[in-house]
Formats: C-alpha cells, sequence, structure tokens
C-alpha cells in the first residue's frame, strides 16, 4: 500500500513482510503519529483526563504462560471513579491499536476502564501473523490475560464486561462458555457465531481446503472478497482502512480458516447454553457474519437479561464504518446499557 507523502525509508518499513512480529512493531511505531491524525470521528474526538498504559514488561512485552509475547493496552478515566472493567476482544486480522484506540477511548471518557490484547499472530503480539492453529489457545491465553487484570485490587469489586466485536465476538462466546460464573455481561458487536453463507466456498471447494490444511495449515489459499469494502458502508472511512498498517489483509490461511468454521459451528450449536446478561449489536446489511445467528442468539440465549440492536442498512464495521451519526448511537446504545448495570451492580 502507498501512502502520499510518505518518505522511502517510512515507505520501505510499511512494505516489508509482516509474517514476523518484529516487521509488525515497526511499521507501527513508525507509523502511530500519523494513523492517529486520520479524519475519524473516533481518533478526532479530543479526551483529557484519559490514562492510557501500554505494557512494557519484558522488553515491552508481557509473556505468558505458552512463553508468548503478548501486547496489550488499557485506557482508563483518570479522573472519574471507575464504574467497571470493559475487556475487549478484536475482530479477525485486527489489532487492539488503530480503530480500537478510538472504540476504548469514548468508552473510556465514560467512566469504564477498558482493556485489551492482541491475540498471539495478530498486531503486536508473536506469532506467525494471521494464523491461528487453535483457536480454543487463543481463548485461554485470553482467559489468562483478562484473569490478571480482574485479581487487581484496584479492579476486584467492580463489575466486568466482555466486549467482542466480529470474530472478537466468539471468542467472548468462547470465554464465557469456559468461565460461566465469571462476567457480569457481554457485549456483542456484529459477533461470529456463523460466517455468512457468501463467504464460505461452495461444499466442495470447502472440503478439498479442509484436507489440504491438515497438510498446509500455514498456506494463504482461502479465496477471499475485498473486507473492507463489505465491511465499511461510508467510502470515505473505507478508505482509510489502509491506515491499519498491521492488520492481517491477506488471504486467510488454511488452518485459520478451518478453526474459523469449527469455532462457529460449535458456538451455532451451544448457543442455549449461554447464560449471561448479553447485549448483541448487529447491522442489518451485514455480508460478513450472519445477522440472523445474532437473532438465533438472542433467543435461544438462556440469559434472562438479553438485548438485541440491529441497525437498518449498517454493514459489518458498526464502529468504525458507518456514518459519524450511526456510530454514535450505537456507542449511546451500549454505554446505556453498561450504565444500567454498572449502577446496579456497583451502587458506591
Amino acid at each position: 500500500m502507498k501512502f502520499e507523502g510518505v518518505d522511502k525509508e517510512l515507505q520501505k518499513i510499511l512494505d516489508a513482510n509482516m509474517d514476523d512480529v518484529a516487521a509488525r512493531r515497526r511499521a507501527r511505531e513508525a507509523f502511530k503519529e500519523i494513523q492517529l491524525g486520520i479524519d475519524h470521528c473516533l481518533l478526532k474526538i479530543p479526551y483529557d483526563g484519559l490514562k492510557m498504559k501500554e505494557i512494557l514488561f519484558m522488553q515491552s512485552y508481557e509473556v505468558n504462560s505458552r512463553g508468548l509475547e503478548i501486547f496489550s493496552k488499557s485506557w482508563l478515566p483518570e479522573i472519574s471513579p471507575l464504574k467497571a472493567v470493559v475487556c475487549f476482544c478484536h475482530g479477525y486480522g485486527d489489532t487492539c491499536t488503530f480503530f480500537v484506540e478510538g472504540i476504548a477511548r469514548k468508552l473510556a471518557s465514560s467512566g469504564y476502564g477498558v482493556f485489551a490484547m492482541d491475540y498471539p499472530g495478530f498486531g503486536l503480539s508473536e506469532g506467525l501473523h494471521g494464523y491461528i492453529p487453535s483457536f480454543d489457545r487463543i481463548v485461554d491465553d485470553v482467559i489468562e490475560h483478562f484473569s490478571k487484570v480482574k485479581e487487581n485490587p484496584e479492579y476486584q469489586s467492580l463489575p466486568s464486561f466482555l466486549f467482542g466485536q466480529s470474530m472478537g465476538g466468539a471468542v467472548a462466546l468462547k470465554v464465557h462458555l469456559k468461565q460461566p460464573k465469571a462476567w457480569n455481561g457481554a457485549i456483542l458487536l456484529a459477533p461470529m457465531c456463523k460466517i455468512a453463507e457468501d463467504m464460505v466456498p461452495p461444499w466442495l471447494v470447502k472440503q478439498i481446503l479442509i484436507g489440504v490444511a491438515k497438510i498446509l495449515p500455514k498456506e494463504k489459499l482461502v479465496p477471499q472478497k475485498d473486507m473492507a469494502e463489505m465491511a465499511f458502508r461510508d467510502l470515505n472511512k473505507r478508505k482509510l482502512t489502509s491506515y491499519n498498517v498491521i492488520a492481517y489483509k491477506d488471504k486467510p490461511r488454511l488452518g485459520t480458516a478451518v478453526e474459523l468454521l469449527k469455532t462457529t459451528q460449535e458456538i451455532e450449536y451451544r448457543l442455549g447454553e449461554v447464560s449471561l446478561p448479553l447485549l448483541i449489536l448487529h447491522g442489518e446489511a451485514d455480508t460478513i457474519t450472519d445477522s440472523s445467528v445474532s437473532k438465533a442468539l438472542y433467543d435461544k440465549a438462556s440469559s434472562s437479561d438479553k438485548k438485541l440492536c440491529l441497525y437498518k442498512d449498517a454493514f459489518h464495521a458498526l464502529l468504525e464504518g458507518e456514518p459519524d451519526d450511526a456510530i454514535f448511537q450505537v456507542f449511546d446504545d451500549i454505554i446505556s446499557w453498561l450504565d444500567e448495570r454498572s449502577i446496579r451492580k456497583n451502587p458506591h
């Protein structure tokens, strides 16, 4: 991707092979200021009194129990008391930097402590870019990281919520299914409970890919449409997706595609086991994840407290790719839902 006004040295850093995490970290460091200066409503709002922290242990990253360097970040309101802890699970190919930065700042400015991590193989965490050898392992890494956050004496008494976006919705649901009593609720934004039929290759091609994945799991062979075009309705915002320089934008790796398929099939089968308070938000024109499965989740979940918000004409990227007023409407729905449940759980 070529950027106007970028010098040759920076362009060279951005053109490097991002399979290795060192290249991704160099690109993000070199491009960070340009990223945060883009013309997007989420990144243009001035926020005073916010404390942002990128975890800087062990040569800038925290090493988890599997020996992997994990990048994580937190956003906290400095002045107002914390209402609750929100643990954010990012989508496929994404990172908890860039657009997530804007989402987290907005939540933190409303009184929430927001915590996020890059999954292994994504963003600034160690691992082959875009490769998920085991979805369950990612879920365990997320549980390990967020459990440490929640054990912090400053946050122990606060309500805690999962916030999953797209594939992160599948991560959040699997976290809940492994820890049914650990969370006070979940916000699921266009959750990947099922991949839309148009995104899945024909049956025969799928069987061939599953077979080849056993031998060549890291190969990038899965056909894919233009994700930005499918996810972002606002054309100006769609152009800004190229600034997410460490996002994984290649064809999905075979092993990853098979893991995503298996995970969505499992979640679809287990919708009735979902029991925590739920806010599900989905665009009715989403062609990446299937809004009909969000409706099925709402119907089948055994939660006594559940709410479904469907947005007419909205695409997949509800908080990044819609017109400004639509983005802020979704935020209002999320923050009012959180406020209601945080005050109820934390009256002081």
